[in-house]
């Protein structure tokens, strides 16, 4: 069920799935009979994505490929994807903003999608409602996959760029790497405190390595020291006890200094202040911890305790049938190095999906995510691998070919919106 003023119907770019190709009339009078009787959902029936990200396209993806006839609107600010994990490349002119937003407007069309333009400000999940800047929408279901947000708590946080709020950070990092003759690059991270598991370092790790490849191509290094901070004295635990061991050698091996377990006390223009120190910078990148969106205040939402949507392994949202969420925006049952990263998201999306075709085809709902961790650091010539599942935890050292695997595997999976 779709609800919608007329103001609102104005700015939806409604796009029909494509037309099947005609039929004899038998074959017709067949089907219509076959779609009766196997009480499949009808056209009336709505979901709602909140959300253009990974989680997100992901659901759309797979709610198309499970036959799912719905209608569905996806409600997002904008109508491109922005292609984050390549966003290290930058500085190093491998990518460019512009080159990673990738337009969205054909990807909607072959999958008969409404791109709703507005923002989520609230939810009346108990009603299945979402409240946007363009007005109320009412589904049959809604997932919320509207990613998360950085904390922003610390004393004097605008004084550093975090890397992974966008791709004009990124940006930014590249112009202010640029103009720096000399000083210190001081690269951080921290967690989310009232729940740990709350964090995106991987890409701290990779701006450090990438940053002292860079600087050592361009005959700068001697001329430019990097500290790498965190208030944890092992930092990337998540990854497991024998990598974070190989990312505190390669820091040595690079002459990467590192402030570590530490807590904050605030950050500067020019320094970050620890409760162990001071470190003299004259570019700070730092990667707070992360909590659920700022519209969850206005909702009925159950929230962890890090201020995330609670869910169960099935991603359905805690007492609200017909709700889901997938993505950094959800808190959810597993292991404690769960990451929150585009490959558990896309996890994520694909077992909500199924798991709302399967309700419409009057089916029990039973598909679990799987937990995975999947990471390559890039040091912009070789790169480390990363792997978790289950009891698996295997880590590779530093290799060449695990660079352009990573490149191949970006053009591999940008395909599907390109």
């Amino acid at each position: 069920m779709l609800s919608l003023s007329a103001a609102q119907a104005l700015s939806v770019a409604r796009v029909a799935p494509p037309q099947p190709r005609r039929l004899p009339k038998r074959c017709n009078a067949v089907i219509f009979i076959f779609l009766n009787i196997k009480g499949s959902e009808t056209a009336m029936t709505h979901i709602a994505i909140l959300g253009a990200g990974f989680a997100a396209l992901t659901a759309v993806r797979e709610l198309r490929r499970r036959k799912v006839q719905a209608d569905i609107t996806v409600i997002a600010p904008r109508d491109d994807l922005h292609y984050l994990p390549s966003s290290i490349w930058i500085p190093a002119g491998l990518r460019s903003g512009a080159g990673l937003r990738l337009p969205l407007a054909r990807f909607f069309a072959r999958h008969g999608v409404t791109h709703l333009t507005a923002s989520v400000t609230g939810m009346d999940a108990a009603r299945r409602t979402v409240q946007t800047d363009a007005g109320p929408i009412t589904a049959d279901h809604i997932l919320i996959a509207t990613g998360g947000r950085f904390l922003r708590k610390l004393p004097g946080i605008d004084n550093a760029i975090i890397p992974c709020e966008g791709l004009a950070p990124a940006e930014a990092i590249a112009a202010r790497f640029a103009a720096l003759t000399s000083g210190t690059i001081a690269i951080g991270m921290a967690t989310n405190p009232a729940e740990p598991g709350a964090i995106r370092g991987g890409p701290m790790f990779e701006y450090a390595f990438i940053l002292d490849t860079l600087l050592r191509r361009q005959g700068r290094r001697d001329a430019v020291r990097l500290v790498f901070f965190s208030p944890a004295e092992r930092p990337g635990a998540r990854l497991g006890e024998k990598a974070v061991d190989g990312i505190l050698a390669e820091f040595a091996r690079r002459g990467i200094e590192t402030h570590l377990g530490h807590k904050m006390v605030r950050i500067d223009p020019d320094r970050v202040v620890t409760e162990g120190g001071e470190i003299a910078a004259d570019l700070i990148l730092f990667q707070p911890g992360m909590t659920g969106p700022a519209w969850l205040a206005q909702s009925d939402l159950p929230l962890s305790p890090g201020g995330m949507v609670q869910a169960d392994a099935l991603c359905r949202v805690e007492g609200h049938p017909g709700v889901w969420v997938a993505g950094d925006a959800g808190s959810f049952p597993g292991p404690d190095w769960m990451p929150k990263q585009a490959h558990q998201a896309d996890l994520q999306a694909a077992a909500a999906a199924a798991n709302i075709a399967a309700e419409l085809q009057g089916r029990v709902p039973g598909k679990a995510f799987t937990p995975e961790l999947v990471c390559i650091m890039d040091t912009l010539d070789s790169g480390m691998l990363v792997f978790r599942r289950g009891k698996l935890n295997l880590v590779l050292p530093r290799l060449k070919p695990l660079h352009w695997l990573k490149r191949a595997f970006e053009r591999h999976y940008l395909r599907a919106y390109r």
